[in-house]
């Protein structure tokens, strides 16, 4: 998956990520963690195992110089669904780069990823972007439940 999107900068590309996209990721994923510390090493090995994991995706949006943003999810059965979801763990983008469609760009390859290996719905959980995700079309379902181990 490779889609570029014109607009108003330079052109961005939102692709799968790479290996080498490591270093910019982590970067980022830093900036989005509020209630842990991204820890470098288990950053890195989670990237990789999510790099080879044949049910997650993790895209990123970049131009001709840096990665600007990413989203990070995965695909499963469930029987409530009838089927396959989708579910998005984590979405970031760069702070200059919001309010530019990076965000929007990033959910609808999401989407588009997601109904080809036949899932009947994206969710995710936020504290902090709901406007977002109702600009770009999903609606409140329910409640988020947590336990730290």
């Amino acid at each position: 998956m490779k889609r570029r999107q014109e607009g108003e900068e330079a052109a961005m590309w939102i692709r799968r990520a790479t290996p080498d996209d490591v270093d910019e990721v982590f970067s980022l994923a830093s900036d989005l963690a509020i209630s842990f510390d991204v820890e470098k090493r288990s950053f890195s090995a989670s990237f990789q195992d999510i790099l080879s994991d044949d049910h997650a995706f993790l895209l990123v949006a970049a131009d001709d110089e840096e990665v600007v943003g990413y989203c990070l999810g995965f695909e499963h059965d469930t029987f409530f669904a009838n089927g396959k979801v989708a579910w998005v763990e984590e979405i970031m983008v760069n702070g200059s780069r919001r309010k530019k469609g990076v965000g929007r760009a990033l959910m609808a390859a999401v989407e588009e990823w997601s109904a080809s290996r036949g899932a009947k719905l994206v969710a995710l959980a936020t504290r902090r972007a709901a406007d977002f995700y109702r600009a770009v079309g999903y609606e409140e379902s329910a409640i988020y439940f947590r336990k730290l181990l």
